[in-house]
């Protein structure tokens, strides 16, 4: 299994899973999770990662927030995929961006999967109508994805146990937000319990997973004002033991280049 990131924060969010099956070796499967982007510049951002998009298997959607689903329709459209979104997230979207799309409503309960990658989603606290994210498991290793939200929980702690590779949410430094000249109900939001996660409450819920088998961690979704990617680095070196060099980074501009769980 190996994941890689369009690009991740406000402006836009999508996530690349590949894996192959032990039947077909030369078969990739791929899976997006979100796209907060334009058509055209989803597409660029695909072919950055070598991957054309109409070779995508599914788009699989978090929640309804523009930076997530602002641009899957219209992909999906275009190269004919099929999109899996859970029913709160598919009633806040407009009936009509569904034409000529495959939908497939999904629960925040009930795996599935996509070739050989088992999908098993798990809810999150978001302002949103039925967020979710997800764990990716091909059999021989477990990713997981944790953006857009407020806070941990039991049952997150338990959907990202054992977990070989992490997506990690430091969207911002409660030093840095509090000082920021955003208005205080939006500072609220972001710190609240179903805003998004500070760095610090993200390195609490690394700390208190199952790690035994963890071997690539990355930060995402960071704030372009209110974090800082040595901030968010030190955060997640600190909650693993391990050094900040170690940490991955998923950024706006240039997201997140491949990494192969396979290889470490």
């Amino acid at each position: 299994m190996r994941f890689a990131s369009l690009g991740s924060g406000s402006e836009g969010n999508g996530l690349i899973v590949e894996s192959v099956g032990a039947d077909d070796p030369d078969r990739p499967w791929r899976v997006l999770v979100d796209c907060g982007f334009g058509v055209r510049a989803a597409e660029t951002r695909l072919q950055r990662l070598g991957i054309e998009p109409a070779t995508l298997d599914a788009v699989l959607v978090t929640h309804e927030h523009g930076d997530h689903i602002g641009g899957v329709f219209a992909l999906a459209r275009r190269h004919g995929l099929p999109v899996w979104a859970t029913h709160g997230t598919l009633q806040s979207v407009l009936s009509a961006r569904f034409a000529e799309v495959r939908v497939h409503v999904c629960s925040t309960h009930a795996r599935f999967s996509i070739g050989p990658i088992d999908v098993a989603p798990f809810p999150v606290p978001h302002d949103a109508r039925e967020p979710t994210q997800f764990v990716f498991d091909d059999g021989r290793h477990r990713l997981g994805l944790l953006t857009d939200t407020g806070r941990g929980t039991p049952h997150i702690i338990d959907s990202l146990a054992g977990c070989d590779g992490l997506v990690m949410e430091c969207n911002h430094d409660a030093a840095l937000l509090e000082a920021s000249d955003y208005p205080q109900p939006l500072k609220q939001r972001i710190r609240g319990h179903y805003g998004h996660l500070s760095n610090e409450v993200a390195a609490d819920i690394v700390s208190r997973l199952d790690r035994s088998r963890l071997r690539r961690i990355a930060a995402a979704h960071l704030s372009r004002s209110n974090n800082t990617p040595d901030l968010a680095r030190a955060a997640l070196a600190a909650a693993t033991g391990w050094s900040a060099d170690r940490i991955d980074l998923a950024d706006q501009d240039g997201g997140l280049a491949w990494i192969d769980l396979a290889s470490g």
